[in-house]
């Protein structure tokens, strides 16, 4: 490269830089600020009726996984916390497995119906997006409630005789999420089946391979960056989720996001509220980088 163009390309990353600036400073403000506060926040002392006290303290991160009995000092697990942490994670998974299973067909149906129609069905998939996730959580519970839809149906076809007990417990927390983030799922497995080259198939039929080989040595693994991408906007989501929860879940199946905005109301704690919402980022964090790996090396594979 000789010097002129050297120079060009610097006079053009420069511009780039200037150009994008204002957008920088609004992530820095918006995004950032706000979640140096909460780590702020988390190293300080809580104060007598909320807020915090500005005296360094490492109590919040403490009292996350331990907590000190009050007459004699012993320091134990906050038993507590980690069935919350425990809760959420399991949900979280189970919520991405049941999504996988039902958004991989869907989205291989989509996939496979003739361009003309894709786009309507396309459409369909991402008219609950249109509504607010208050109004879809109200949705299914009047589905899953004592006299909803489904206990209904299942008295009136005399397979029970007294209605099923489903809200405010962990399973109506489980279908809820997975029918407000199912979505997020079928998209991206829609994308990665979109540019599947379906010959392949025809090829491992060809050499004798069965439908579930094809599936688990052909298909799976080229459609893994969508089930990644997928997967992770799921999980993360599911992970925070409050709304759901709160809802479906009531207060006998807290999660960390209902955990969080306990601290921050009742509880009276902003330092542990705070320590809670880092050690989620922390989490959602290492999700992500899971994510990036995998797609980087997909793309070193080619």
């Amino acid at each position: 490269m000789s010097g002129v163009e050297a120079s060009r390309a610097r006079e053009r990353a420069r511009n780039g830089w200037l150009l994008s600036a204002p957008a920088l400073i609004l992530l820095s403000f918006a995004a950032s600020g706000p979640l140096l506060i909460v780590a702020v926040y988390s190293f300080l002392t809580p104060g007598d009726y909320g807020n915090v006290v500005w005296d360094f303290s490492l109590d919040g991160w403490f009292r996350v996984f331990l907590e000190r009995d009050i007459f004699d000092g012993t320091i134990s697990a906050a038993d507590a916390h980690l069935t919350i942490f425990w809760r959420s994670l399991k949900l979280s998974l189970m919520t991405t497995a049941i999504t996988f299973a039902l958004g991989l067909p869907t989205a291989w149906f989509i996939a496979t119906r003739p361009p003309s129609q894709r786009a309507l069905w396309l459409f369909l998939i991402t008219i609950p997006f249109w509504t607010n996730l208050l109004i879809r959580t109200f949705a299914i519970m009047e589905v899953i409630r004592n006299e909803g839809i489904l206990n209904n149906l299942l008295i009136w076809m005399g397979v029970i005789e007294q209605p099923i007990q489903i809200v405010f417990t962990e399973t109506a927390v489980l279908t809820g999420m997975a029918y407000v983030y199912l979505p997020l799922m079928v998209l991206p497995l829609f994308a990665a089946i979109d540019r599947f080259d379906f010959k392949l198939i025809e090829a491992g039929y060809d050499l004798y391979a069965s439908r579930l080989a094809v599936l688990r040595r052909v298909i799976l693994p080229i459609i893994r960056p969508g089930i990644v991408a997928g997967s992770i906007l799921v999980f993360v989501p599911s992970l925070g989720a409050y709304v759901t929860p709160r809802v479906l879940g009531g207060g006998k199946n807290m999660m960390i996001g209902n955990f969080i905005e306990l601290q921050f109301g009742q509880g009276r704690n902003w330092p542990l509220g705070s320590a809670l919402s880092m050690l989620l980022l922390l989490i959602v964090m290492v999700a992500l980088l899971v994510y990036v790996r995998a797609t980087t090396r997909e793309g070193q594979n080619g």
